[in-house]
């Protein structure tokens, strides 16, 4: 198995940070109290898979998990997006793919369904279509990229069916079904130039709902109909890159962020896939990245979010995101295993290699205003402390009553127990005019996230999540009140209200259907969004300071008022404790001069006695030595399989673990254009990274100039390996005048080369991207290239190469 990238340092740093848990002795929080199971949406086509569709992952250690988290349940599950279902489960939907191979199956399931109740460990629940249930109007292709919703009061699973360039969408009663289609998502065009796939739904606080879409290579957004089933109105481009696609967008604070990913998901071990974000202050955009970037602009982007680390998980990315009960978030996404990144190939797809993709789940910080992962640290592997999926206090009524729950205030024989198919047990109220509340026996933490799944059926009416109860005249509850529309909070002390906070619902809000209402509470401050379905994207939210005498321990529960109040999933935990620092990135120590180059003496290197350097194929045409720079024109050739005609200007790299940086001016005029930094063992085994003109897909003509993070070598599910070329992860935005940066770690317990590259437009503000790994079979030179088309002039001011530290 590999080792992670600078592994002592990492490690380290992820103890401090608290991103493994400090013994095994962790205790879980208690697990939910699930509802009923649904039944799978279908069943299975086989007894292989009658016999898979029973198999759950192994148990996790109590309180960690181990990536992948599907693990013993599906051998794949690309793409994946979660929602909390009303029952009290997570449910996770992924792309269609042959999901029980190891189990002795050939085909492939349709929009594959797995159920958890802690998020560590799964089980297959089913799956959205069959070949007999698929749609007419699009039978014959393949579907992928599944996003969920909850709305008005039904899930809305929206996929992919590449076969149309376009989005289908079908809503069902329950997360596992059944499922109806509404058909195409998108007119044919869609008005967006690029592949109608890998959408995912937002619903904005004034109630707007929008659709973002696209892949290869442009992302768009467009807002939808009332019953979003169709986009309506004007379709905006909000972000453009090599090989962009996944998008997936919350709200947090002010700011609208844009997942995505780029660089190609699905090359088995050359992948080259990682999560990027950029935010907004609109829906719409424009985005920007950590720099301010526009998304839009014509040239790679930074803000990072996620990427390989040198450990066994390769192209990370395509991510949804979900919260655990105290309120951390999650990215839930896929990744490919290094020691197995093939899948078989099968009779439905004889001549297409899938790439092994299963689901991963890591922790998501925000720091400094940017989602990051495990703050930096990437892809985890080895045990992880778990999310937190049960409550101090509270629970969900699965039981059919009211047992653990004390009824107060007005009407306190007004409460009962009545039941759904979604949501299993719930409990509601009679009616009356006073607030009654149903609370538990128990105490809440003072710092806590509650949260409460509620629904008003009467005009009258008002449902509540009450926090810091202590009586009826001492709480704060958190107020749907259908008779002002609004979302209402109150805190009472002393029988006195210390003043209401009223903000509006929006006008299309459906009052019959849960709502998910959530308060989070942290040093007298109190935040609360309500939300369809926990994927943060609230339709209304507040903050406020609480007076001192409403601040402490207290139950939680649910309150009535009026008549139709229903309530479900209401409790609490301890908020989670947000990371704040990222892990350091890669510095360098000391210079090693006899390792670099200012370029200041007139001689080309690699042409006079005592060089250190050394031309393959050279000199190069035109380069010359002038004014302390290496002179470089582009020339037409390339490093590409077995065109190997490119020059390359070599030295010997130190031993030990380095990193060599380059200072480039390069102004590329035309597409596939670049010059840039190699670290080299042959024509077949290299990384790069250069400065790159490259076009985009179905751009129009458009050109990016991207910071290309590459590598060759051979495929190692072959044998012999398989020559693979150039597999591409981007870094961050290019300049004119810009530096490169790779550093290498050799892995010695796993005899492979370890290279993280880094760009920087000013030379101190770094951008690191992901690590790619080579067998460490040979040595690694330090090298330079101009390469692929002529026309543009490289000009290296200097090769520095440091120790690193």
């Amino acid at each position: 198995m590999r080792r992670t990238w600078t592994r002592t340092a990492l490690l380290l740093c992820a103890l401090l940070a608290g991103l493994l848990p400090l013994s095994s002795a962790t205790a879980a929080d208690p697990a939910p109290e699930p509802g009923p199971a649904q039944a799978p949406a279908s069943a299975p086509a086989s007894a292989s898979a009658s016999a898979s569709a029973s198999v759950s992952a192994k148990e996790s250690t109590p309180g960690t998990y181990t990536n992948p988290v599907t693990d013993g349940v599906v051998d794949t599950f690309p793409d994946p997006v979660t929602i909390r279902g009303k029952d009290g489960y997570w449910y996770s939907y992924g792309t269609q793919n042959p999901v029980f191979q190891t189990g002795g199956e050939q085909g492939e399931r349709m929009l594959p369904v797995l159920r958890s109740k802690d998020l560590a460990n799964w089980e297959y629940a089913g799956e959205v279509f069959t070949p007999e249930t698929q749609p007419e109007w699009h039978r014959g292709s393949r579907l992928w990229a599944p996003d969920i919703r909850y709305n008005d009061g039904h899930y809305t699973l929206y996929y992919s069916v590449p076969g149309r360039d376009t989005v289908g969408g079908a809503t069902a009663p329950t997360p596992t079904g059944p499922w109806t289609d509404t058909g195409p998502v998108l007119p044919a065009p869609s008005g967006c130039p690029t592949g109608g796939i890998d959408q995912a739904q937002f619903t904005d606080r004034d109630g707007r709902t929008y659709l973002y879409w696209g892949s290869y290579d442009i992302l768009c957004v467009a807002e939808m109909n009332a019953d979003r089933t169709r986009i309506t109105g004007e379709v905006t481009k909000v972000a453009q890159g090599r090989r962009m696609e996944g998008a997936f967008v919350v709200r947090r604070g002010d700011h609208y962020y844009l997942f995505y990913s780029d660089a190609g998901c699905c090359d088995g071990a050359y992948s080259g896939y990682q999560v990027k974000a950029g935010r907004s202050t609109s829906p719409t955009g424009p985005f920007r990245d950590d720099e301010g970037v526009d998304l839009m602009a014509p040239t790679s982007k930074g803000a990072i979010v996620l990427g390989a680390n040198g450990n066994r998980w390769i192209g990370p990315g395509h991510n949804g995101l979900t919260t655990d009960l105290a309120g951390q978030d999650w990215l839930v996404y896929h990744g490919i295993p290094a020691d197995a990144p093939d899948l078989d190939r099968f009779p439905e797809l004889p001549d297409r290699q899938l790439t092994r993709r299963p689901m991963l789940i890591d922790r998501l910080d925000w720091i400094g205003g940017w989602p990051v992962v495990r703050a930096g640290a990437g892809p985890s592997e080895g045990p992880q402390r778990a999310p937190v999926t049960g409550w101090d206090a509270g629970g969900t009524f699965a039981g059919g009553s009211l047992d653990g729950w004390r009824a107060e205030g007005a009407g306190t024989g007004g409460w009962s127990v009545a039941d759904d198919a979604d949501s299993g047990p719930y409990a509601t109220h009679g009616g009356g005019d006073g607030a009654a509340f149903l609370v538990t026996d128990r105490s809440a933490p003072r710092d806590l996230r509650a949260e409460a799944d509620l629904r008003v059926t009467s005009s009258d009416g008002a449902a509540g999540l009450t926090v810091g109860y202590r009586d009826p005249r001492n709480h704060t509850t958190v107020w749907l009140d259908r008779a002002r529309g609004a979302l209402v909070t109150d805190v009472v002390v002393g029988g006195r209200s210390r003043g209401e906070q009223v903000t509006p619902l929006p006008a299309s809000y459906d009052w019959d259907s849960w709502h998910n209402v959530t308060a989070e509470i942290r040093g007298g401050r109190m935040s609360v969004e309500v939300s369809g379905d926990r994927l943060r994207d609230a339709v209304a939210a507040q903050e406020r300071k609480l007076p001192g005498a409403a601040v402490g321990t207290g139950a939680v529960g649910t309150a009535a008022r009026g008549g139709g109040a229903a309530a479900d999933n209401v409790g609490a935990a301890r908020l989670h404790e947000p990371v704040t620092k990222r892990v350091p990135e890669p510095a360098t120590g000391r210079l090693l001069p006899g390792y670099g180059d200012e370029f200041d003496t007139p001689a080309v290197p690699g042409t006079g006695p005592g060089s250190p350097w050394r031309w393959l194929r050279g000199p190069a045409p035109g380069v010359t030595a002038d004014g302390g720079e290496l002179v470089w024109p582009t020339q037409n050739g390339e490093l590409h399989l077995n065109n190997n005609t490119a020059s390359v200007l070599l030295r010997d790299a130190p031993e030990g673990d380095y990193t060599v940086t380059a200072k480039l001016d390069f102004d590329p005029a035309q597409p596939n254009q670049q010059a840039g930094l190699l670290l080299y063992a042959d024509d077949d085994k290299y990384v790069k990274m250069t400065h790159s003109a490259l076009p985009l897909n179905r751009g129009g003509g458009t050109v990016l100039d991207v910071s290309e993070f590459g590598k060759e070598g051979g495929r190692p599910t072959t044998s012999p390996p398989t020559p693979v070329a150039n597999a591409p992860m981007f870094g961050g935005p290019t300049a004119d005048t810009m530096w490169l940066r790779l550093s290498y770690h050799h892995d010695a317990d796993n005899g492979e080369h370890e290279v993280r590259a880094a760009t920087s437009r000013d030379g101190r503000a770094w951008v690191h991207n992901g690590v790619w790994t080579l067998p460490g079979d040979e040595r690694l030179q330090t090298g330079l290239v101009s390469m692929n088309k002529e026309g543009a002039v490289a000009k290296f001011d200097y090769v520095r190469t440091h120790r690193s530290r």
